[in-house]
């Protein structure tokens, strides 16, 4: 006597079925839109990244549709497209919100506060690592080096930085994005929702007053960092170890271009020292 699969209890499940289709009006808006990324490139599926981009500003994150939507008009199966949008950490799979909150966890920023800023958004939000306020407007991650190491602890919204936080700052940073309140990154483009970040990224151009004027420049402790590279400042001092030549040296006051180290003289962020706000430099190089 035999018994079949589910009186053993074993579910063979059934196939997912395929994506649904884009409505026509979306999918044709769409196509025009691909047709301009594709023409930038000699090969057709060099085109992915940008489209990929261009399907998640449509519903804010990657969905089987749009990635239906990619294979067809590239050419490419769906398994192809899958692989790639499941490989970078910019494609979202799920939905999320309106603003990315990342904080960056890497060694410096994590040493710098990054970890408890981290911790502390948690709780605020009450949401864990890739999870979506309730009233969807923040989703928060950590993220990994965003090269912006003079700045640390970074915290990033929609890829825009948010240079010098401490916990205080990133949980007012957050308050206003959900309220609704104007914020200013502290160098960059104005910021943007998630789904207009995304067709920028795309490659379409960002039409907002005053977006491209506003971005570009490095900030300051790049610039200073940049001008010691090239000789035009003078070169740091150097620290000696406690207790080695420290007496044979003759004290003096560093200049605004010497670089003490952290340990030695601990610098405010721009929420702890008002003073000393973080903003962007007027124009690369000087």
């Amino acid at each position: 006597m035999t018994t079949s699969s589910s009186e053993r209890g074993v579910s063979l499940g059934m196939p997912e079925l395929p994506a649904p289709a884009y409505p026509d009006d979306v999918r044709a808006r769409l196509e025009t839109d691909a047709r301009e990324v594709i023409a930038r490139y000699p090969d057709s599926r060099s085109a992915l990244l940008p489209l990929l981009h261009l399907v998640q500003s449509e519903e804010g994150h990657v969905t089987r549709t749009g990635m239906r939507f990619c294979a067809d008009i590239l050419g490419l199966t769906t398994a192809e497209v899958t692989a790639v949008a499941t490989f970078y950490s910019m494609y979202r799979r799920r939905p999320s919100g309106d603003y990315q909150v990342g904080v960056c966890t890497n060694t410096l920023c994590a040493v710098m506060g990054g970890d408890a800023i981290f911790e502390e958004l948690q709780e605020h939000l009450g949401v864990g690592n890739g999870e979506t306020t309730d009233d969807g407007k923040v989703t928060l991650e950590h993220i990994e080096c965003n090269a912006a190491c003079d700045f640390a602890p970074v915290v990033m919204v929609n890829w825009e930085f948010f240079d010098n936080q401490t916990p205080g700052s990133a949980k007012r940073l957050v308050d206003d994005l959900r309220a609704g309140r104007p914020v200013t990154p502290t160098r960059g483009a104005p910021l943007c929702t998630f789904k207009e970040t995304a067709r920028v990224l795309a490659g379409f151009p960002d039409e907002r007053d005053g977006a491209v004027e506003s971005g570009g420049s490095a900030g300051h402790a790049s610039l200073v960092g940049l001008k010691l590279a090239k000789g035009e400042a003078a070169p740091a001092r150097v620290v000696h170890p406690r207790g080695e030549a420290a007496r044979t040296e003759t004290p003096h006051d560093p200049s605004p271009t010497e670089h003490l180290s952290s340990h030695d003289a601990p610098q405010d962020t721009s929420a702890s020292d008002p003073a000393h706000p973080a903003g962007p430099a007027a124009e690369e190089g000087e």
